[in-house]
């Protein structure tokens, strides 16, 4: 079959998988193979989970769409849910990350505005990836992500990741026009870099006593990636506004930003929407998804599995000389690699059975189902290990 009728945003392996199940998925030969990748951070319950697989049955023979023009029971069950286990207080569904990010940069606009304030800023992060919309770039950093697109709208300042100076300069220079700081707590797509300890509750303080939104792009680290629920959770604090997808619909196109306080109080009837945000079967694949992962502990394993794949990675690359570090919080981990490896991706799939990402050119990032158990850490280990031994 010929990919010619598709516009070439992507350059996909020469890999075609018909099924999976759990961590593994086979190919059009029947080929196995351990996926390290979960979709990139996805599919964090696994494929084909029997009870997702029932849900989205049932629910296709039920009720797909209705609209938001009607009152939607699994929405109010899934913010419920979302609420309760994250601290904050209302939740707005859309279709992805990106999505979610331009509600939380519409909440931050509309902040600003009630506030007085006619060009408000938001403050952004080196290096940082929010989206692929107009907004989101123009939040986010990178040449390959930023090019041929001039004049991007939207008023933004960026400060160095993990530079609590550089936030606090700012704040002199620009107090009286920002109104948010947007943030990842890890950042992943510029290959899984790690703010230093107490950066998030610094940050929290700073837009505490400045009344400025701390805004959290969690589509990445959220829904039990790094060994919490958010990864906001291991430094205590709550941010007013967050944003979720990937995991949450573990393959279901759903977005989420949640809100608390004056930030969840901003938008009113006509303000935003969604014509497929929120549908009932979206929303009860994300309720299914949170059930699965607090019924089966898969916040607590995706703690012990990643810090036990994060030493034995360190172990058994401690003596390859083209690995500059090896970093990452539960299972979202980095392999920084001192040069490009060429032909890495293609070669663990073809030689080793191991689906794993590169990101920015020269980082594994290896983020595998929160279900992963000890024996699949070690053929992790094993597979990227040999690739790199290949050279």
């Amino acid at each position: 079959m010929t990919a010619a009728c598709l516009m070439t945003t992507y350059q996909p392996l020469a890999l075609n998988f018909t099924h999976g199940l759990g961590t593994r998925l086979w190919d059009q030969d029947g080929r196995e193979y351990l996926d390290a990748v979960a979709g990139v951070a996805v599919t964090n319950v696994g494929h084909s989970h029997p009870r997702l697989v029932a849900a989205i049955s049932e629910q296709a023979g039920l009720l797909l769409h209705t609209s938001n023009l009607y009152s939607i029971d699994w929405q109010q069950r899934l913010a419920q849910k979302l609420t309760r286990l994250s601290g904050l207080e209302r939740a707005f569904f859309n279709n992805s990350g990106a999505e979610a990010n331009e509600t939380a940069l519409k909440l931050a606009r509309l902040y600003g505005w009630h506030k007085g304030i006619e060009q408000p800023l938001v403050v952004v992060m080196d290096n940082a990836f929010h989206g692929r919309t107009l907004g989101t770039m123009s939040a986010s950093d990178g040449p390959s992500v930023r090019l041929g697109y001039n004049r991007l709208p939207g008023d933004f300042i960026k400060v160095p990741f993990g530079d609590l100076a550089a936030l606090e300069q700012l704040q002199q220079a620009h107090a009286e026009r920002i109104v948010a700081v947007l943030v990842e707590p890890i950042q992943g797509e510029s290959g899984v870099q790690l703010a230093p300890p107490g950066y998030l509750k610094a940050l929290r303080q700073l837009c505490s006593r400045r009344a400025w939104l701390l805004v959290l792009d969690e589509i990445q680290t959220g829904i039990g990636r790094t060994g919490q629920w958010f990864a906001f959770q291991h430094e205590g604090i709550v941010p007013d506004v967050m944003t979720l997808a990937k995991g949450l619909g573990n393959g279901v196109p759903i977005g989420a930003c949640l809100a608390r306080g004056k930030a969840a109080e901003l938008f009113t009837p006509g303000s935003h929407g969604s014509t497929f945000g929120g549908n009932p079967l979206a929303c009860r694949v994300g309720c299914t998804v949170l059930d699965i992962i607090e019924e089966q502990a898969l916040v607590e394993n995706a703690r012990q599995q990643g810090e036990q794949l994060l030493g034995r990675l360190r172990i058994e690359l401690a003596d390859n000389p083209n690995v500059l570090a090896i970093r990452g919080q539960g299972l979202m981990i980095g392999i920084e690699l001192k040069q490009p490896v060429r032909d890495l991706t293609l070669r663990a799939a073809r030689d080793h059975g191991l689906l794993i990402n590169v990101t920015r050119g020269q980082t594994i990032r290896l983020l595998p189902p929160l279900t992963i158990d000890g024996r699949e850490v070690e053929m992790i280990v094993r597979g990227v290990s040999r690739c790199l031994a290949q050279g």
